[in-house]
């Protein structure tokens, strides 16, 4: 069984971490990685720094800069979430263009190789890539994909069956690190799209706090956090790892 399937049919929610890998550089960004794992998290979502990271906010943009102009690859990245001890689900996070450069064979190779679970490439709609799910599928790794507050209900369940591991629901229109617009409707709405959805439901964007992951918990399946984390490296750099590891050790006691 992929580890995201066992996981998830945990009976309390998943707390899925996500760190930009290389920042502040490819050596210092591994035992910062640890320090999610350290800290209690389920899963670990490897992000690959990108030049033009359209869904993210400026916590991550600036992370995916620092982290380029520190020399880090796709290959750096992968070497990352191999060195990541524990058993903890990996999840790849990036967008087409690296991925289509390095080749989806190649990269499905890799990804095996280095114990991914999943791979979450944000700007790839179900109807486009096929080749890169089936490649990932034929080596295990599930391809997630992502849910908006404006996707329509009878898209929801197409999503969901093109899908693997989990749904990535996002919490708000916009970009990561805003400002979490938690409450009733958001409940409601992630409630909706698990009763259409055939896989678990993680939801992502502007959760912060221990109180935010609490709230979501108490209707999703996972809790996805990455820009308060990304904020911790930003200020601490390389020294961020027991800061990390206090941090999402609080997520994870707010998860139960």
């Amino acid at each position: 069984m992929n580890r995201l399937d066992r996981i998830f049919a945990a009976e309390r929610p998943a707390l899925v971490a996500y760190l930009c890998a290389g920042d502040p550089s490819p050596a210092a960004s591994a035992p910062l990685f640890q320090a999610l794992v350290d800290g209690g998290a389920d899963v670990i979502e490897i992000g690959v720094p990108f030049s033009d990271p359209g869904a993210d906010g400026p916590a991550i943009q600036m992370a995916s800069e620092r982290a380029l102009a520190a020399g880090t690859t796709l290959d750096h990245a992968l070497d990352i979430a191999r060195s990541i001890q524990g058993d903890v689900g990996k999840v790849l996070f990036g967008y087409l263009n690296p991925f289509l450069a390095y080749g989806y064979e190649r990269l499905a190779d890799r990804c095996a190789d280095a114990g991914i679970d999943g791979l979450l490439c944000v700007d790839c709609p179900p109807e486009e890539e096929p080749e890169l799910r089936d490649a990932l599928r034929a080596r295990g790794v599930h391809p997630i994909l992502l849910v908006a507050p404006t996707t329509p209900d009878d898209r929801i369940a197409g999503i969901a069956h093109a899908a693997g591991g989990f749904v990535y629901y996002v919490s708000m229109t916009g970009v990561t690190g805003a400002a979490f617009a938690g409450g009733d409707a958001l409940l409601q709405r992630v409630r909706r799209v698990r009763e259409l959805a055939d896989l678990p439901v993680a939801v992502g964007f502007g959760i912060a706090s221990p109180e935010d992951a609490a709230l979501v918990g108490a209707a999703a399946d996972g809790v996805v956090v990455g820009s308060a984390l990304v904020r911790l490296v930003a200020d601490q750099g390389a020294e961020a790892g027991p800061a990390l590891q206090a941090f999402t050790r609080g997520l994870r006691g707010a998860l139960g």
